[in-house]
């Protein structure tokens, strides 16, 4: 046993995840990213399918901050019935 995986088992208090579990995740995570969906016949690697998750939920978070600001903008000029309104909308 290398020492890595003695490590990690003596850390793990018991609740030691299989190789074969880490392999499912990775193929359902594999589904949830665009890039990587259709290529489930293609072999792609773990490191590869964590790098393009990092990347998706960086791109996501981009979005959301662009969102944000455009939506700041659209409350600023909007009247305040109108921005009230929205701001309800958002509420719900």
């Amino acid at each position: 046993m290398s020492s890595r995986r003695s490590r990690s088992s003596r850390h793990s208090g018991g609740s030691r995840i299989s190789e074969d579990q880490i392999n499912d995740l990775v193929s359902k995570l594999q589904q949830l990213l665009p890039e990587l969906r259709n290529r489930s016949s293609d072999k792609v690697s773990a490191a590869r399918v964590l790098q393009d998750t990092r990347n998706y939920i960086k791109s996501l978070h981009r979005e959301v901050d662009d969102l944000s600001d455009r939506l700041s903008e659209l409350l600023e000029t909007s009247d305040t019935t109108q921005a009230d309104l929205i701001r309800s909308l958002l509420m719900q």
